[in-house]
């Protein structure tokens, strides 16, 4: 997982030098979006599982904890989303911690 993450990073740097938002198309907006997630996700995977370890002296990583990484880093993308309508503001923001907090309690308990 680190090595797709450091791929995304890559690619996203790639994207953020060589274009602009004018050039960049639909397909580039959609692989922009991709990258960051991925990028995101790794980070956050690898911060998720040194927190464990340390905190929980917990050494497995599992299914269930990438599924709950998966869905935090969706968070900043939605964040993201919402600043490029123009439309952040504390209701926004709200909304979508409810959207990850609900989508924690269905990994909870579907995984």
């Amino acid at each position: 997982m680190l090595y797709v993450s450091i791929i995304g990073l890559a690619a996203l740097i790639l994207i953020l030098l060589f274009t602009s938002p004018m050039e960049i198309g639909p397909f580039g907006v959609l692989l922009f979006f991709t990258t960051l997630y991925i990028s995101i996700f790794g980070i956050l995977s690898i911060a998720l599982r040194v927190f464990y370890r340390l905190a929980f002296k917990k050494n497995m990583f599992t299914s269930k904890d990438y599924l709950y990484s998966a869905v935090i880093s969706f968070g900043p993308i939605m964040l993201l989303m919402a600043r490029s309508f123009g439309a952040i503001n504390i209701w926004t923001v709200s909304l979508i911690v409810i959207f990850l907090t609900l989508a924690e309690f269905l990994v909870a308990k579907r995984a």
